[in-house]
């Protein structure tokens, strides 16, 4: 059994072909769905997806769409929370200091939504990009009681730990089947069996071999070896740690 820990099925690149994707899913050994929602428009497609046995739901502003969110978005986000006990996290949210026109703007929102984590008692799934020491030295100010997933973590075996201090876990996705990540691959060597989660960011971080493809939570199985032989462990011993991890950090049952 594998979890897909982070997926962005409610996307259009999915509208054609969603339940065959979620078939294919199945055929390689997925069976749970974790889908992240990123602007307040696209958080009732997340919802209706949360209506599945099989997937479970955030709800957050994504710092990639700053032109799409306005405001009383943060306001409309705690009604959310409040109002739909399903959601597991709030997220996905978070800094990609690739946009420093944003940046400040960036700050402000993520900020907002932690402090609606902290008071919620909910874990948080950040999208980090060029900001890990900045972000880690943020979470460990306000010391987050549910701690969460830095999603898609691209980082040193210094900066995992940070995270892993704090209460978090990383995500491995793509990234990690690059050769060229030699930096991220020592860390997750270094990473505890409790340290991590799998995930694909669909259709987002296409694995080598499929660049320039529509990523899908079925190749979720080739992230998974890699980290198995990286690890120099079973594929299966991975999966099975994989999903004890997000069922731990997300509270599923």
């Amino acid at each position: 059994m594998l979890i897909d820990a982070h997926c962005h099925l409610d996307f259009e690149a999915f509208d054609d072909d969603r339940g065959a994707m979620f078939e294919r899913a199945r055929a390689a050994g997925v069976d749970l769905f974790m889908v992240p929602g990123t602007t307040r428009e696209r958080w009732p497609a997340v919802l209706a997806l949360g209506e599945r046995s099989d997937v479970h739901v955030s709800l957050g502003l994504h710092p990639y769409f700053m032109h799409e969110h306005g405001r009383g978005d943060v306001e409309a986000l705690a009604r959310m929370l409040d109002e739909h006990d399903e959601v597991k996290a709030l997220g996905e949210c978070g800094i990609d200091a690739r946009f420093e026109e944003t940046l400040d703007d960036q700050w402000e929102l993520f900020n907002a939504q932690l402090r609606l984590a902290k008071s919620r008692r909910l874990p948080v799934v950040i999208h980090c990009v060029h900001a890990n020491d900045k972000v880690s030295q943020r979470l460990r100010q306000l010391d987050l009681p549910a701690g969460g997933l830095i999603h898609a973590f691209a980082g040193s075996p210094d900066q995992a730990w940070k995270f892993l201090d704090l209460g978090f876990v990383v995500g491995l996705g793509g990234a990690v089947t690059y050769e060229r990540a030699q930096r991220l691959w020592r860390a997750v060597k270094s990473l505890p069996e409790d340290g991590f989660v799998l995930e694909t960011d669909s259709p987002d971080m296409p694995l080598c071999g499929h660049q320039g493809q529509r990523n899908e939570p079925a190749r979720i199985a080739q992230v998974c070896e890699t980290v198995a032989k990286l690890r120099g462990e079973s594929s299966e011993a991975i999966a099975a740690q994989s999903t004890a991890t997000a069922k731990r950090v997300f509270g599923i049952d």
